[in-house]
C-alpha cells in the first residue's frame, strides 16, 4: 500500500509504518494528524490518481517527535558603490521539524 500526500507545499510518498520528516504542523507529540490531500493511492494492483486530490481518502499519522534542524547561516552581500567595499548582513536560523 502506497500513497502520495501533500503537506506544507511538498509531496511525500508514504506507506504503512514509514517515518517522514515534515515542517510546520501545529501538533504536539503523540497527537494524530489527518492528511486529507491524497494525490495517489495504490493498494496491490489497484491505483487511484486524484484530479488533483482523491475524494474520501485520508492518511492518518502520529507525531513522534518535534525538534529543530541544523542551523543554517544566511549571508547577504551588498555592494555600497562600484569598486568599493562590500557590506555583509549575517543571519542564522533553526528550522523546526516534526517526525
Amino acid at each position: 500500500m502506497l500513497a502520495v500526500i501533500k503537506t506544507g507545499g511538498k509531496q511525500y510518498l508514504v506507506s504503512p509504518n514509514d517515518k517522514i520528516k515534515i515542517e510546520k504542523i501545529d501538533k504536539k507529540e503523540g497527537e494524530k494528524i489527518i492528511f486529507d490531500k491524497v494525490l495517489l493511492f495504490s493498494k496491490e494492483d489497484k491505483i487511484e490518481i486524484g484530479k488533483p486530490f482523491i475524494k474520501n481518502r485520508k492518511v492518518i499519522a502520529e507525531v513522534i517527535k518535534q525538534g529543530k534542524g541544523k542551523k543554517i547561516i544566511i549571508l547577504k552581500f551588498y555592494l555600497l558603490r562600484k569598486n568599493e567595499s562590500i557590506y555583509i548582513i549575517s543571519n542564522s536560523k533553526h528550522f523546526s521539524f516534526w517526525l
